[in-house]
């Protein structure tokens, strides 16, 4: 039988990289709350330049903030909504732009500098450091997906556009995601020093993949401003689809690019996902994981509840942004549950 080795057993500590990924997946729900506020403030555009250094610092004199509003003011944005905006008003959009991007920054050393230190004391086990530096590739990726996102909106449009948006959104989830399952990894390892990582079964990979084409379609939705095309539930409108519907070819993009179209595949395709997660959860229930099973189960219903809150309400702000984080909290619930599977599949049970 394999045995851990001494120097692993004196300088290996998962509980606490466990601890410390467990924080940093923290401060990413915070991130994609802030985004969304963001978008949903049509903020996204106020900075207009990428600075990942010097650009931790904000304009401090009315010098600076004019010079911001003057960099703002060159844009389609400004020329087409916002021709009427204050110094004042540019500070309230700038706000969310800057702590996004502050937050951006926080969530790079608040990841880089715990895993330098660990390195450094040994302190990672054996197998972990790859998976552990991809993480943190993703995560400087993803600082260069905001900036292309953002870049989309500068010259020829007076938005980001929503396929960038989406592919932002959605490599802010799967580094969540990755983080979480590795947080698991290491806490299932402090618990039992033989224990390997779990693998994914079909369903949890099935389930949680689903949920994933969920959040791309709400995505969508978000950079289309889709979910004001229709605020009725369950019909848009006076029909299930409406007639008359524009269409585009080639007919798959409509799947992308037709606000109608995309408002309706993330109306319905909840149900599928919906049905996807439940079925993992109840799996999870029956393998004796109840609190995780439970909670995904709570989720969803929750989350049907917000976004067809959020239809109705004409898209309001705080029950929006709300189902974003709920969808956020969603990924994660899902993920614990398909790795208490992978893990009981590993171990024959669920610890």
């Amino acid at each position: 039988m394999l045995q851990p080795s001494p120097a692993f057993m004196v300088t290996a500590r998962p509980r606490a990289l466990a601890r410390w990924l467990f924080t940093v997946a923290a401060l990413i729900v915070a991130m994609v709350v802030v985004g969304g506020i963001t978008r949903l403030t049509n903020s996204g555009l106020s900075i207009t330049e990428w600075k990942p250094i010097t650009g931790i610092v904000p304009p401090l004199t009315q010098a600076q903030w004019q010079a911001e509003f003057d960099n703002y003011k060159r844009i389609p944005e400004y020329w087409t909504f916002n021709r009427d905006m204050t110094l004042a008003g540019f500070k309230a959009i700038f706000f969310w732009e800057y702590l996004h991007r502050v937050l951006g920054r926080v969530i790079g050393m608040a990841f880089a500098l715990p895993l330098l230190w660990f390195w450094l004391r040994k302190a990672i086990p054996v197998g972990y450091k790859p998976r552990l530096l991809a993480l943190l590739a993703l995560g400087g990726l993803q600082g260069a997906i905001g900036w292309w996102m953002v870049a989309s909106g500068l010259v020829d449009r007076t938005d980001v556009s929503h396929i960038r948006l989406t592919v932002h959104l959605l490599t802010a989830l799967f580094i969540l995601a990755g983080i979480v399952w590795t947080a698991l990894d290491l806490r299932a390892l402090h618990q039992d020093r033989l224990a390997a990582p779990a693998r994914p079964t079909l369903l949890g990979a099935g389930a949680v993949l689903t949920l994933f084409v969920q959040l791309m379609f709400g995505a969508l939705t978000a950079g289309l401003d889709a979910g004001y095309a229709f605020s009725s539930w369950p019909l848009m409108g006076d029909a299930w689809f409406p007639a008359g519907t524009p269409m585009m070819t080639p007919a798959i993009a409509n799947a992308f690019d037709n606000p109608v179209v995309v408002q309706f595949i993330h109306r319905w395709f909840a149900f599928a996902a919906a049905a996807m997660l439940i079925w993992m959860a109840s799996r999870t229930i029956r393998a004796g994981a109840l609190r995780a099973g439970w909670l995904v189960v709570v989720l969803v219903l929750v989350q049907i509840g917000l976004g067809i809150a959020t239809l109705l309400s004409g898209v309001q702000i705080d029950i929006a942004v709300t189902h974003q984080a709920n969808a956020a909290l969603l990924l994660i619930a899902a993920t614990t549950c398909a790795h208490r599977l992978g893990s009981a599949r590993r171990n024959h049970r669920v610890s």
